[in-house]
């Protein structure tokens, strides 16, 4: 992959919400939503409580030419909704896959956000990839439920740690072959 094709990251549009790509202006809204615990305790990667500074160094290393990873906020205010309502990631892995990642605030959840936003972003498959992974915790099933209603096979248990909990939790994993 060239560095040119890294630097662009599209715009990917529904007609609920875009997928547009992180930026500095979404730090405030960001902290906000990724500071509460019921966020960072589901994802892997989100420390609770949320150290000063996070999101601007995720934000800095994200939009860096040389990033391993396109971030995306899930932004309504096309319709007239809020700007940021959650995020959802692509790691780029070897051999043409990806991981995708996501979290919605918990002010809109059980409202069917993140399964158009993973639907939205595999129709885009903005990396052209084959395959695409996804894990989740086995103590959020509703994460699960949105990777199957959105095509992915379970392929077995593995565990990844989570920072928040400082612990080694249990996941699931899936993956959806593009090709």
């Amino acid at each position: 992959m060239s560095l040119d094709d890294l630097q662009q990251q599209p715009l990917v549009e529904t007609e609920r919400f875009d997928l547009r790509p992180v930026q500095q202006s979404d730090i405030g809204l960001l902290e906000h939503y990724a500071g509460d615990e019921r966020v960072a305790q589901m994802t892997p990667t989100i420390p609770h409580p949320l150290p000063p500074g996070a999101v601007a160094a995720m934000i800095d290393r994200v939009t860096d030419a040389e990033r391993d990873e396109d971030v995306w906020v899930m932004d309504a205010t096309k319709v007239g909704g809020a700007e940021v309502m959650g995020a959802i990631t692509l790691k780029r892995m070897d051999r043409n896959q990806s991981e995708v990642g996501y979290w919605v605030a918990p002010l809109f959840w059980n409202t069917g956000l993140a399964s158009q936003a993973v639907e939205a972003l595999i129709a885009a498959n903005p990396m052209q990839n084959d395959t695409i992974f996804a894990s989740v915790f086995q103590d959020n099933p509703a994460s699960a439920r949105v990777l199957v209603n959105c095509g992915f096979e379970y392929i077995g248990d593995a565990e990844a740690f989570c920072v928040s909990r400082n612990a080694k939790i249990p996941t699931w994993t899936y993956l959806k072959k593009l090709t």
